[in-house]
């Protein structure tokens, strides 16, 4: 981003998806952190929910995000460990029309100089949905602080140069 760039912000509606089977408003940090970073950043929360780590539920609430023309991007923090019920993954990958590869390519790289081999643990991962764009991080709130910090933010800027992921967006350029 430079001073001499001409494009000016563009708000995006973002929902926020908490994926845990035993967060709830009062506990979860990981959902509020992503919600007070977007923020501050100029976004819209479009809505932000609590689900059990339930592949369904999960696939249930982001396809409906992606079916809502209002929404333009969707984070989600928790299940996409080695574990347990961890299956964001499993319950995203199926609506995308592309994954973005890079994004937990990327994560993992940030990660590793944070928690070094742990970072092999994260499933972190993105894509693209019905135009909606849909990133995936690990529940910790470090992880959520590393994915929307260093990569996210810079991606959801409209100012971002050389590019950035809002100029992709179809619903934007319709406008």
């Amino acid at each position: 981003m430079t001073e001499h760039n001409p494009k000016a912000f563009l708000p995006l509606n973002i929902a926020v998806l908490v994926v845990s089977d035993s967060r709830t408003e009062s506990t979860d940090r990981s959902g509020k952190l992503l919600e007070q970073r977007l923020l501050e950043a100029g976004h819209k929360l479009y809505e932000k929910r609590i689900v059990p780590d339930d592949i369904y539920r999960i696939r249930a609430v982001v396809a409906g995000w992606c079916a809502d023309e209002e929404v333009n991007a969707v984070l989600i923090t928790g299940g996409t460990g080695v574990t347990g019920r961890d299956g964001t993954p499993e319950a995203v990958r199926v609506l995308f029309e592309k994954e973005i590869e890079g994004f937990g390519e990327l994560f993992r790289m940030i990660s590793y100089e944070e928690i070094g081999t742990s970072s092999i643990q994260s499933r972190a991962i993105a894509g693209v949905s019905n135009g909606t764009y849909i990133f995936c991080m690990p529940g910790s709130t470090g992880a959520c602080a590393t994915g929307w910090d260093r990569i996210i933010a810079a991606q959801l800027d409209y100012r971002t140069n050389p590019c950035n992921l809002v100029e992709l967006m179809p619903r934007l350029r319709e406008r």
